[in-house]
């Protein structure tokens, strides 16, 4: 397995993980009366990136010559799923609910670490 392989492959990791945890264990607010708040489109929107990057992480294992594109197209992603829970889509305002205790912080983490595996896939492949 070649060294700059190891970036795409953690990306793919916490895409998986953002994709089920979003949908299980990572999930934004149920309310008891069947309705949905802001925090319900800020988790539809996270699944989305969730499979955006890892479509992106998959090209990124199997196109070889294209790798540092995908680490570098990666990059607006991961800042978009940092600053997708809160600041650009609305979450419920008491800090003790769900998606402000659970949801994003965990998201933040994960996209955190997506931007920092793709600056890492990046710098791997100028070394070529």
């Amino acid at each position: 397995m070649k060294k700059n392989t190891i970036p795409a492959i953690l990306v793919l990791a916490f895409s998986l993980v953002v994709i089920v945890g979003s949908q299980t264990f990572l999930s934004a607010c149920v309310h008891e009366d069947g309705t949905f708040g802001a925090c319900h489109w800020a988790q539809r929107a996270l699944l989305g990136l969730g499979c955006v990057t890892g479509i992106l992480a998959v090209l990124a294992l199997l196109v070889e010559r294209a790798r540092p594109g995908i680490y570098l197209s990666l990059m607006p992603c991961a800042l978009l799923g940092i600053l997708t829970p809160g600041t650009l889509i609305d979450l419920c305002h008491m800090a003790t609910m769900r998606c402000q205790a659970i949801m994003r912080p965990a998201m933040m983490i994960l996209y955190a670490a997506v931007l920092l595996s793709s600056l890492i896939g990046v710098a791997l492949s100028r070394e070529r």
